[in-house]
C-alpha cells in the first residue's frame, strides 16, 4: 500500500477521506495562492485550469518533504462566467457576493492532483453548476445577520450543508465536488495506482 498525504488543512476534505475509510496524513502546503492565480490570469487561464493548477502546486509543495509518498492536492474555484470569486473579506463583501449570484448560475470547479516524488501522476477537475434563486435585499440582509462570520469561510458566502441551501433553486453536480474533493474519480485513480484495495 502506498502511503497517502493530503496537502490541505481543510476539515471538510479530511472528513471526506476519513468517511471513505482511507488512511492518510494531512500537511498543509505553504504556497502563495494569489501569486499563482495572478500568473495564471496573465495567460487568461480558465477557472477550471486555475483550480487544477493550484491543486498541483499544493501537492508538489508537500511532496518535496515526503519522498516516496503519494500526495493529494486539491483546490476549488468559484466562477460566474470568467469572473473568479474569493472568500469574502467581511460581511459587506459577503452580501455583495450573494447579491451578485442571485438569479444566476455559477460554477464550482474542484481540481485534484496526485503527486509522488515531485512528479504529477494524475490531475482532474470536476464541475458543479449552482443556480441561486432570485433574492430580495431584505432576505439577503436577514440571511447574513443569521449566519454571520461563518459566511466568511465560504467562497460564495454560503454553506450548503447549513442554511445556505435556502439560496438555491437548482444544483447540477455531486456533493463531493461541491465540498471541493471529487471522491469518485479520486478513488478510481487510487485503485488504479494500487494505493487502495481494488
Amino acid at each position: 500500500m502506498t502511503s497517502l498525504i493530503l496537502a490541505s488543512a481543510s476539515p471538510f476534505r479530511r472528513m471526506l477521506l476519513q468517511n471513505a475509510g482511507l488512511a492518510f496524513d494531512a500537511h498543509a502546503a505553504t504556497i502563495d495562492e494569489r501569486a499563482i492565480e495572478e500568473r495564471l490570469q496573465e495567460i487568461h487561464a480558465t477557472p477550471e485550469h486555475v483550480a487544477v493548477e493550484l491543486a498541483k502546486a499544493k501537492a508538489l509543495d508537500v511532496s518535496r518533504h515526503f519522498p516516496g509518498m503519494l500526495v493529494l492536492g486539491s483546490d476549488q474555484t468559484m466562477s460566474l462566467g470568467e469572473r473568479v470569486f474569493h472568500k469574502p473579506a467581511d460581511l459587506d463583501e459577503a452580501r455583495s457576493h450573494i447579491a451578485t449570484l442571485a438569479g444566476k448560475t455559477h460554477r464550482l470547479n474542484s481540481g485534484i492532483a496526485l503527486v509522488q516524488d515531485g512528479v504529477v501522476l494524475w490531475e482532474h477537475v470536476s464541475r458543479a453548476d449552482m443556480t441561486v434563486r432570485p433574492l430580495s435585499e431584505a432576505f439577503i440582509e436577514r440571511y447574513v445577520e443569521r449566519c454571520g462570520e461563518k459566511l466568511l469561510s465560504s467562497v460564495g458566502a454560503y454553506q450548503l450543508e447549513g442554511e445556505g441551501i435556502h439560496l438555491f433553486s437548482a444544483i447540477d453536480g455531486d456533493y463531493f465536488t461541491i465540498l471541493g474533493l471529487p471522491m469518485l474519480p479520486l478513488l478510481a485513480k487510487l485503485r488504479e495506482l494500487g494505493a487502495i484495495d481494488g
